[in-house]
């Protein structure tokens, strides 16, 4: 009967998650060990917007990622490998909503301004006019006794 028993080929000798292995048979018909890397989770977005993985990006351990070029890292959009697209679809569309609020409240208040000085325009020729009337009366002329 062939011998199962295989032994770690690294000094830690704990059966824990960063020590995982398998036991390959060889072409000689041996057993070894193999060791396993952990499965990585993924980049994923920040946990404030949600943590939702990332697509479009390799799922590596992190160390693994100084190895890579750019273009694997990211993808073609502002915030490309930092936000999901609809992450980026949200701030976009409420950038646009902010700066368009901000145009409505002028445009309000330029328009509350104009009435306010037509109404100011409206009041004065009257009140020019009351003016103008008591200065064209004829002051009394003394009488004469």
């Amino acid at each position: 009967m062939l011998d199962t028993r295989v032994t770690y080929r690294r000094r830690h000798s704990y059966n824990t998650a960063a020590n995982a292995t398998k036991v390959v048979k060889t072409p000689g018909g041996r057993l070894v060990v193999q060791y396993l890397t952990k499965a990585s989770k993924g980049v994923h977005a920040p946990h404030n917007l949600g943590g939702q993985a990332l697509q479009g990006l390799k799922r590596l351990r992190p160390s693994s990622y100084s190895r890579l070029g750019k273009s694997a890292k990211t993808v073609a959009r502002p915030y490309g490998g930092v936000l999901t697209g609809g992450q980026v679809r949200e701030r976009v569309l409420r950038a646009f909503l902010v700066e368009e609020a901000k145009l409505v409240k002028k445009v309000l208040k330029d328009l509350k301004d104009k009435q306010s000085k037509d109404t100011k325009k409206e009041k004065k020729p009257a009140a020019a006019a009351a003016a103008s009337k008591a200065a064209q009366k004829p002051k009394a002329a003394p009488k004469k006794a």
